[in-house]
């Protein structure tokens, strides 16, 4: 950075404002796209619940604009994955200039790999956790009890899985970087797994609906990507200087 290419605060809020009109208007023509396949993206949606479903069994509908209203959140949800690489540039363009060489350089694969790791993430909850979980919980149903879950209902159900699964999935990432930036190291993870074990299951519990088999399915991949995280750290990880040695010999 420059000390030549610093801007005025009036004109670092008016770049601002620039690109979050940018993202809206991206955000804006990715949901007039998705909203044209609505009902097909729903079908996508709801295809691990339908498969594990009765034969002749459906979603329903309790009140008159739900179903309207579903396909909206539907089409905005994939408007706004849509304009996902959109937002990315911006921001990218926009906080590039205010950082050094050796932070734009790590920055940009940061960006695709938490893109890499959210989007994996997601797709182990849609056709990993998603069917195995619908079954268990279809699986209360008896001959005197059915089970009718609702578009609204189903919606916000697997949204939140979604969301979960691919967040929990940038534990390496996070935990690399923090080895990066030296606040973790390789035998602090090695000497906390435990702790960091009893977390995810209480984490899982928390994120996820109150059956077991779907916290354990969210549990299991924390631990081996706890595990990944360690790998991470000892590669990508802050290397010790003989200062540091030094000053660890004297404590």
């Amino acid at each position: 950075m420059n000390e030549n290419d610093k801007l005025p605060l009036t004109a670092h809020l008016e770049e601002l404002r620039e690109r979050l009109i940018v993202c809206f208007v991206a955000v804006f023509v990715g949901f007039g796209i998705s909203y044209g396949f609505k009902e097909q993206l729903f079908e996508i949606l709801i295809q691990p619940l339908i498969s594990v479903m009765g034969t002749g069994d459906k979603l329903i509908f309790t009140g008159l604009p739900e179903a309207f209203f579903t396909y909206l959140k539907v089409a905005f949800l994939a408007g706004l994955m849509l304009a996902a690489p959109v937002i990315l540039y911006q921001f990218w363009v926009f906080v590039a200039p205010g950082l050094y060489s050796t932070e734009k350089r790590i920055l940009f694969p940061i960006v695709f790999l938490s893109s890499f790791f959210f989007i994996g993430g997601a797709l182990f909850g849609y056709f990993i956790v998603f069917p195995m979980g619908f079954k268990f919980l279809l699986g209360f149903a008896s001959e005197n009890i059915q089970a009718l879950p609702s578009m609204r209902e189903y919606l916000g159900f697997s949204a939140k899985l979604l969301l979960a699964f691919g967040l929990v999935f940038e534990l390496p990432l996070v935990l690399t970087f923090l080895a990066r930036l030296g606040i973790v190291s390789v035998g602090f993870l090695k000497k906390n797994r435990k702790y960091a074990l009893l977390l995810f299951f209480i984490g899982a519990a928390l994120l996820t609906p109150p059956d077991v088999v779907t916290q354990i399915l969210m549990a299991i991949p924390l631990m081996l990507l706890y595990e990944i995280s360690i790998l991470g750290a000892r590669i990508f990880g802050k290397k010790k200087t003989d200062e540091d040695s030094n000053q660890e010999s004297v404590r």
